[in-house]
């Protein structure tokens, strides 16, 4: 019996040692190196640490504070947005030079990403997403970071995108793309300083509102126009603040309906609740355009349609009163007349003291309520440059700074 006993102790050792085998050959593995005895422990791969959420420096610039340091600024304009003039830095450099050398602290560098150009020269495919490889965007963004190196603040923004504004209808189809669009530009940008400025989405017309009298689109004043335009211009500044890095604390403007007209920030925005981040964001803005009358700022308009400069200054003050209500400052992101050379809009009706005066409203009055301006120039109808962006014409710029 006691010989039994042994035995069958020798055996359960020898199963438990060949156990002990096998399981450390069960977590041992060959090298994948060619020729090589060694071995590999595999381990279990950490548990991945979350990135922690940026906290927004405490130094930033508030929104106010930037406004008052854009002061007067330019648009650079038919170029990004619809390929009218070259989309070079060399082709631009002068005209930032230009307007820097005369004072200006800001351009405004309107963009088209999905639209109006071919769709090989898109910046953003179908679903919203970039192609940082277009040489269209290389430049875009040498044009950006020389503007920057001349101490200028840079408004880039989303601009002829009627794959959006004219079919629009509110669903999770159209939001997820403009989403993914402004998710890509964020985060390419996201390590920028307060220097670069977004701006959601020029002049929100079409499905978004517009005054086309009998035409397809709804009336702006209209609830499904205004809900349109509001939900559009969140999903955007939702995407911007989600990005991370400096996006926490960017300088985000949106624009009203009706091809961003002055007299729809009450309706767009009649309180603070209406607004994006519910009027507790103080790094947002509002951005508004005038070309009102058209029958004199228009590029077929006149000089006898011209409304007074009480009528001007009226307009720019009713604005100024709803910022101060709203406590969120504003840019007058356009402005300008224009004359197509026409026999009824001669060009040589920009030359005027009239036309002149009407630019010196704009630069008195947005500034002294607080506001920033960007004077549209396009280097056609209503250009403030010569082609080769070296000089000012019709002494407009030189006469509006003084």
């Amino acid at each position: 019996m006691k010989l039994a006993c042994i035995e069958s102790m020798s055996f359960l050792k020898k199963v438990s040692k060949c156990l002990l085998i096998v399981f450390v050959i069960s977590i041992v593995v060959p090298s994948c190196s060619s020729g090589s005895d060694d071995v590999v422990f595999v381990t279990p791969d950490p548990e991945p640490t979350p990135e922690p959420t940026p906290t927004p420096d405490p130094n930033a610039l508030t929104a106010k504070e930037i406004t008052a340091a854009m002061s007067a600024g330019f648009n650079l304009g038919n170029t990004f947005e619809n390929g009218n003039n070259t989309c070079t830095l060399a082709s631009v450099k002068p005209i930032i030079d230009l307007y820097a050398g005369a004072g200006m602290k800001h351009v405004r560098i309107p963009t088209t990403w999905m639209d109006r150009f071919t769709a090989s020269d898109h910046l953003a495919d179908d679903n919203g997403t970039l192609n940082t490889n277009n040489t269209r965007f290389i430049e875009l963004v040498k044009v950006i970071d020389y503007a920057i190196s001349k101490d200028l603040y840079v408004v880039l923004n989303t601009h002829h995108e009627h794959w959006l504004k004219d079919n629009y209808d509110g669903s999770a189809a159209f939001d997820t793309k403009f989403s993914n669009l402004w998710t890509g530009i964020a985060t390419y940008f996201k390590d920028y300083s307060q220097h670069l400025i977004f701006e959601v989405l020029n002049e929100p017309e079409g499905n978004l509102g517009e005054w086309d009298g009998n035409g397809p689109f709804p009336d702006p004043t209209s609830s499904t126009a205004l809900s349109y335009v509001r939900k559009v211009n969140k999903v955007g500044y939702d995407a911007i603040r989600a990005a991370g890095g400096n996006n926490a604390t960017r300088l985000i403007m949106v624009s009203t309906n009706a091809q961003g007209n002055e007299v729809m920030i009450e309706e767009v925005y009649p309180n603070k609740a209406s607004l994006p981040g519910g009027g507790t964001d103080k790094y947002l803005a509002i951005q508004v355009h005038s070309y009102n009358p058209w029958s004199f700022c228009g590029q077929t308009g006149s000089n006898s349609a011209f409304p007074g400069t009480a009528s001007i200054e009226t307009a720019i003050k009713k604005v100024g009163t709803h910022s101060r209500l709203l406590d969120v400052p504003v840019n007058y992101g356009e402005f300008g007349v224009g004359r197509d050379g026409s026999a009824a809009s001669p060009s040589s009706e920009r030359n005027t003291d009239l036309v002149r005066g009407y630019y010196k409203t704009y630069d008195d009055t947005t500034i002294s309520q607080q506001m920033s301006y960007s004077v549209w120039d396009d280097r056609g109808w209503f250009g403030l440059i010569n082609s080769a962006g070296t000089t000012f014409t019709n002494n407009i710029v030189p006469y509006m700074l003084q």
